[in-house]
């Protein structure tokens, strides 16, 4: 719903990314830390740091070798984290994906009932992305709507959502993503981007004409979405989030009102998608994951 890097998510100290620094001596037997998936880095500076000097004018000449052929394996839309690749920023706000919208045959788009409150709609919708679009479980991507924004800018500023499935997708194709987003209603408030007898029925059928009215540009747009729609892509994004590698670790999730799409992302791995079974049906996941769940209204 929100980008990920506003919801928590904890390690204990023991399962996190970050390794402790090893002595000097054992700098080279050190396992590399291991995300969920990607390709290994290069191991040429490791190599280096192995079998040269540090010092001097010798060990500044492997530094400069070593940063020379670091940048020469550098590829676009991917990003080394923990010495791993991971998908990063594959379409920017220029050159976006154009998806297509989906049928979801898990939930229907909106997931909530009417409560008399304005922003009650939480929706669920699917894009296609036709498998151009790969991504892990905490990342995010951005939506790009017509516009205009509050600041008059069209098409709008990309917004970042939070992805609510798991890397192969609700349908396990590998070729879809999806957002669980709740759509922004602000009724009589402080701010308005339409007066008085301008508001319009949305999707849901709900409307404020009489009132003057805050609508949130793109989650209006998303929650709006009809099948076949389409829907520009941006990203993915978002390293702070990936699970841990290590099947046996203990996984703490805080969702204090910052919504529960990259929640499921990793429920969806972790307890149902085939990607997270063994061959004999059994779980990879042997930790424990715990949810805390918050709703302000």
């Amino acid at each position: 719903m929100a980008a990920a890097a506003a919801v928590g998510c904890v390690y204990s100290a023991q399962q996190s990314f970050v390794s402790s620094p090893a002595p000097r001596g054992e700098a080279i037997a050190r396992t590399q830390p291991r995300l969920r998936a990607g390709q290994p880095a290069s191991q040429e500076a490791g190599m280096f740091a192995g079998a040269l000097p540090t010092g001097g004018m010798f060990g500044m000449a492997v530094a400069a070798v070593t940063a020379c052929r670091a940048a020469e394996v550098k590829k676009k839309g991917v990003r080394v984290v923990e010495g791993k690749e991971i998908p990063w920023n594959i379409f920017s706000p220029k050159e976006p994906y154009v998806g297509k919208v989906v049928p979801n045959v898990k939930h229907p788009q909106t997931l909530t009932e009417p409560t008399g409150d304005s922003n009650w709609e939480t929706t669920h919708v699917t894009f296609d992305h036709g498998g151009k679009v790969p991504y892990l479980e905490g990342q995010s991507i951005g939506i790009i709507a017509p516009g205009p924004d509050k600041k008059g800018e069209t098409p709008a500023r990309i917004r970042l959502y939070s992805i609510a499935s798991s890397a192969v997708g609700d349908d396990e194709t590998s070729k879809t993503v999806s957002l669980c987003v709740k759509r922004v209603v602000d009724v009589d408030g402080q701010y308005a981007n339409r007066e008085v007898g301008e508001d319009k029925p949305d999707k849901a059928g709900t409307v404020f004409a009489d009132k003057k009215v805050y609508r949130g540009v793109c989650s209006n747009h998303i929650c709006d979405f009809s099948l076949g729609d389409d829907v520009l892509i941006t990203g993915p994004t978002g390293a702070e989030m990936l699970l841990p590698e290590d099947q046996g670790s203990n996984i703490i999730m805080l969702a204090t009102g910052t919504g529960i799409a990259p929640m499921r992302s990793y429920m969806r791995l972790l307890f149902n998608d085939k990607a997270g079974a063994n061959a004999d049906g059994t779980r990879k996941f042997k930790g424990l994951a715990w949810l805390f769940m918050g709703v302000p209204f």
